[in-house]
């Protein structure tokens, strides 16, 4: 068995430590040593993916925003999913992540950051929102933290409160649609999100194919109107 090893470490604008580690053929990126994210363990990223594009199929020039990076699981479903002539932004808050993704990964899905159709931008998702025009995006996913309870960064919480649904709703096309991922269930989210004049479903996502059962949610709003 292979030693767990730390690769690089960085900090966010709040204090808090992200490393990247590599063990057994795998990756793991952890916060203040706690498990955040692995590539063991992406089918819920890719499920994340076809709920937000699952309408977008044989559209032409659509506009999709990713909030989150990560290993690059979701951007590669994303890019699987939507047309030739897509756009798909991907916001990541930490330039780290992205450098990860291309020194570490590029074997994995770090060579997709090179895709003609992607468009990195470093920053607070919820500011990049805030900069779209109306009516800019097809979709939105949203896999920042872990999801509507935030780890590496307190002001992704604007994300998930009436503040960050009304963000959504002006740059979301009209019947756009928003998913959020989310380590797990969470009835009152899914209840703000409907007061907000969304169209809600909760889809149960599993961490790994293998596995028993979903341990993840996928919650996907439909714009009305």
């Amino acid at each position: 068995m292979k030693p767990f090893t730390t690769i690089a470490q960085a900090r966010t604008s709040e204090g808090a430590e992200l490393t990247l580690h590599s063990h057994d053929d795998h990756f793991y990126l952890r916060v203040n040593r706690q498990p955040l994210m692995g590539t063991n363990a992406s089918t819920s990223e890719r499920v994340l993916a076809e709920q937000a594009c699952a309408k977008l199929t044989g559209v032409g020039g659509a506009r999709v925003l990713i909030g989150g990076l990560g290993f690059g699981f979701t951007l590669k479903r994303v890019l699987q999913l939507v047309a030739k002539d897509a756009i798909v932004e991907v916001a990541e808050l930490l330039p780290e992540v992205v450098n990860w993704n291309r020194e570490f990964l590029g074997h994995l899905n770090g060579k997709l950051l090179d895709d003609p159709r992607v468009q990195i931008a470093i920053g607070d998702v919820f500011q990049i929102i805030n900069r779209a025009p109306n009516a800019h995006f097809d979709a939105i996913m949203l896999d920042v933290d872990n999801g509507p309870i935030a780890m590496v960064h307190d002001g992704n919480s604007r994300l998930y409160s009436t503040r960050g649904f009304d963000a959504i709703s002006r740059v979301l096309k009209p019947r756009g649609r928003v998913a959020f991922w989310s380590a797990s269930q969470d009835d009152a989210f899914a209840k703000r999100l409907g007061l907000a004049g969304y169209k809600v479903k909760a889809v149960a996502a599993k961490a790994y194919e293998q596995a028993r059962r979903p341990s993840h949610t996928i919650f996907v709003g439909d714009r009305m109107g």
